[in-house]
């Protein structure tokens, strides 16, 4: 396999349905403080793009792609590239390691030596789940297993058997992604009974969802400081936001919608969401809501409505962004899960984040830091 790696202007950065792999989300991060680059591909060896993303099934022998590359600054003058779901170009299930490490090697001299490792956060389908043994009979998943092991499948046939599981995903290796080629009554038809009612309950309590505009951002975001005190996670702060939702990549080739949605109650704001439409494809990229009149059925109304503006908007497809990898009532995200799995979605599970070192022992250090901090901002965080 031949891998041939050229520098490119990140505004030529083609159409995708990944929002990560965009024009806009590269001027997004570079006004959030990252530097950003990227690469165009050249693969001589049978590639395809990756399997939840709804193009052709395969590309002929020589294919090509891009990929948008962030640097995130560690210590002591180093840094690392991470690539937020890219490539979206991948190998056959049995050249995913040779892939990784022959990438990995050719970006090494334009990553310049202050960059200690790369980190891929792959949007491919996981290497175990790809076979039905990989599921059990009443078609749950099976998950991986250890990252050992995941490294030893990985490394198969790699020259420096130098591929690392991360400690952790920075961006949701399992989701549910909606079909929304049907039309809107086959839609409702395909979701769980529980969550047509709660739809329809929240249109006759009276829940009324509009699209936000920067004026409204300060109030949604006092909800989402709620939501995230509420699961002990660290909020963005509100610049973050406000970027996403400004921002567009007018002019570029990968142009991104962004929409602020609001769900509302007697004037009372109870939930809202930042929704990304990209060509085919809509990402659900934050949330927020509160527990207060919980009986209206706020989210459902709110996600109904993304639903159909998406669908208005030409996309095929919904990424929910975020779930369980089966069902689990033990998982922190069973409760997401359960909501999410009412819309009537694929479950996906992606290959998440891998490493490749440059720096052996600035790698090893970074590596002990972040299992130690694993919940901790760290890397990544403001691409998430």
């Amino acid at each position: 396999m031949k891998v041939g790696v050229v520098p490119k202007p990140t505004d030529r950065l083609v159409p995708t349905p990944i929002v990560h792999q965009t024009a806009f989300w590269g001027r997004v991060q570079r006004r959030l403080g990252f530097a950003i680059e990227a690469f165009d591909l050249a693969v001589q060896a049978p590639a395809r793009v990756a399997t939840d993303v709804p193009a052709a099934d395969a590309r002929p022998p020589s294919a090509h792609g891009d990929v948008l590359v962030l640097r995130a600054p560690l210590a002591d003058g180093t840094e690392c590239a991470y690539v937020p779901f890219g490539p979206e170009l991948a190998p056959e299930a049995d050249a995913v390691g040779t892939f990784l490490e022959r990438l990995s090697r050719e970006l090494r001299p334009l990553l310049g030596p202050r960059c200690a490792f790369i980190r891929w956060d792959l949007p491919w389908t996981s290497l175990h789940a790809r076979e039905p043994d990989d599921f059990a009979d009443d078609g749950q998943w099976r998950g991986p297993p250890a990252p050992r092991l995941r490294e030893l499948r990985m490394n198969f046939g790699t020259r420096d058997h130098n591929l690392w599981k991360a400690p952790r995903d920075l961006l949701p290796p399992d989701t549910l992604l909606v079909d929304l080629t049907a039309s809107g009554d086959a839609l409702l038809a395909r979701m769980r009974p529980t969550t047509r009612h709660n739809i329809r309950r929240a249109e006759r309590g009276g829940v009324v969802v509009r699209e936000g505009t920067s004026a409204d951002l300060p109030a949604w975001h006092a909800l989402y400081v709620e939501t995230m005190a509420r699961n002990q996670l660290e909020p963005l702060p509100l610049a973050h936001f406000a970027t996403v939702l400004d921002e567009r990549a007018e002019g570029s080739a990968s142009p991104v919608v962004s929409r602020l949605l609001l769900a509302h109650h007697d004037g009372r704001l109870l939930a809202g969401l930042v929704l990304a439409l990209a060509p085919t494809r809509a990402t659900y990229l934050y949330g927020a809501s509160t527990r207060a009149r919980a009986e209206l059925m706020a989210s459902y109304a709110l996600q109904w409505a993304a639903i159909r503006l998406a669908r208005a908007h030409g996309c095929r497809d919904y990424d929910l962004f975020g779930a369980a990898p089966r069902r689990d009532p033990h998982h922190p995200l069973a409760g997401v899960h359960r909501f999410k799995a009412g819309f009537g979605g694929r479950l996906v599970h992606r290959e998440g984040c891998w490493d490749f070192p440059y720096d052996e022992p600035t790698y090893t250090a970074w590596r002990t830091f972040e299992q130690a901090h694993v919940a901790s901002r760290a890397i990544g965080q403001p691409g998430a």
